[in-house]
């Protein structure tokens, strides 16, 4: 990436324009993934677990009577679509963040122990104060993403904090949650039975109330992470190099483990602990668009989302007339994609 000295009085970091036709390529990029994701919406509503014809989905969905297919329509595929738009957004942003806070290609929303501090909390919840709704758990979710994000933070050494110190008081804080984890489920297997489908990842439990709760922390979440995309520029490129060029370091990675809390914080609690979005989208938006953070944030924000409705759609079909878990779904296509992006990124630089 190219960089200019900044002005002797500016504090925000000067990052040359990329040449207009480049420019050009990329937005009309982004449009066509905005298309995608509109017809990954479409199909998302229109295809489940239970077949139906087209007219009586567009029945649900603009001259619903109360029957049992408009219902299945407008209270459960338009929900969980909705879901699976704002979690992917959430997912894809928190992991293209993390990945240009650590200057770690491999980190991904976990790192910080988000998801461990919301599965501590939930099994918390359900074994000690009897919660037993979804409804009842997902804030209990929430503040335990939020309070380990906060405490991983100070353990990474607060102002002084690195990303080397960051990923790995996040890494333990996640080794000893998870085993007080499984620690609370194997001794309450109320817990356990009540807590598996929760952490396997699924949209199956979305509903309007729910996404009226969370929506406005992803959506925080989404203004702080696009208001960022200039100093996480310059801090990928190295502390030193950072500041030289301007950035505020310390206000930065703040404001960057805020973001991530309040997306993947979000996330998780609505959906579960869902692997791989957060990890793959960052990846194939950078084979798209290069390094500029100003462009990888828009596009993970439209195709986190397209890979995640879309590994739903497919859970929904491929086992009619049950249906496999959104998370088991992404783990088993990201598996893959990921081992080829990163063959395919080791061989670009041989």
């Amino acid at each position: 990436m190219l960089v200019e000295s900044p002005p002797e009085r500016s504090g925000t970091p000067v990052v040359a324009e990329p040449p207009r036709g480049r420019r050009a390529v990329r937005g009309a990029g982004l449009v066509a993934a905005v298309v995608l994701l509109a017809a990954v919406c479409v199909a998302s509503v229109a295809v489940g677990a239970k077949s139906m014809p087209l007219g009586d989905v567009w029945h649900g969905l603009f001259a619903s009577t109360g029957t049992r297919d408009d219902v299945i329509v407008s209270q459960v595929r338009v929900p969980r679509t909705v879901l699976g738009l704002l979690a992917g957004a959430a997912l894809g942003l928190a992991g293209a963040v993390m990945q240009a806070l650590t200057r770690n290609p491999l980190a991904e929303p976990g790192l910080l122990g988000v998801n461990a501090g919301a599965a501590a909390a939930v099994v918390s919840a359900i074994s000690f104060l009897g919660v037993n709704t979804f409804t009842g758990y997902v804030w209990f979710a929430f503040v335990g993403a939020a309070v380990v994000s906060a405490a991983v933070y100070l353990l990474g050494g607060s102002r002084s904090a690195t990303p080397v110190r960051l990923a790995l008081a996040g890494t333990a804080a996640s080794a000893a949650l998870y085993g007080y984890v499984n620690a609370v489920q194997l001794l309450n297997t109320a817990a356990l039975d009540q807590i598996r489908f929760w952490t396997v990842g699924s949209l199956a439990s979305a509903d309007m109330s729910t996404i009226r709760k969370l929506w406005p922390f992803i959506a925080a979440g989404v203004v702080l992470s696009l208001l960022i995309a200039r100093p996480l520029n310059a801090m990928e490129m190295g502390d030193d190099t950072a500041r030289a060029l301007g950035a505020h370091l310390t206000r930065t990675r703040i404001l960057a483990m805020t973001a991530v809390t309040l997306l993947c914080g979000a996330a998780t609690a609505a959906c579960g602990p869902i692997v791989f979005v957060g990890l793959m989208v960052p990846h194939l938006v950078r084979s798209i668009t290069g390094p500029d953070m100003r462009w990888i944030l828009p596009y993970a924000a439209v195709l986190a989302p397209v890979l995640l409705v879309g590994s739903d759609v497919v859970g929904r079909v491929v086992a009619r007339p049950s249906e496999v878990q959104v998370g088991i779904v992404t783990a088993l296509i990201g598996g893959p994609v990921f081992i080829h992006l990163v063959r395919r990124r080791r061989m670009a630089k041989l």
